[in-house]
């Protein structure tokens, strides 16, 4: 048994029970249990169910495993003739989510 989760902004999982996924932060402290409502996709014995309708009551169960920072991404701006380059850092904050179980 599998499910496709929307986890934040467009971003799409497929989740198995006991995988560990990685998502945007979330404001939850760790240990703590998360619920993802925004099932796509269903897959139990062979049946696939993507009807919208049909997963209205759908949620995956998700426990927070911990909290971190990826790694650093350099952006770099340069305008050539004009003398003009800008360097800036970015790392994005992520949650880990451990799923617990998948509820359908």
């Amino acid at each position: 048994m599998y499910a496709v989760v929307k986890t934040s902004g467009n971003r799409q999982a497929k989740v198995f029970v006991g995988d560990v996924i990685r998502v945007e932060k979330l404001e939850a402290p760790v240990g703590d249990l998360v619920e993802l409502d925004s099932v796509r996709l269903l897959v139990k014995d062979d049946a696939v169910v993507a009807n919208p309708e049909s997963l209205v009551g759908a949620k995956v169960v998700c426990q927070v495993v911990g909290h971190g920072r990826g790694k650093k991404i350099r952006v770099f701006k340069r305008k050539r003739k004009n003398n003009y380059t800008r360097l800036q850092g970015h790392r994005q904050s992520y949650t880990d989510l451990k799923v617990n179980e998948i509820v359908g």
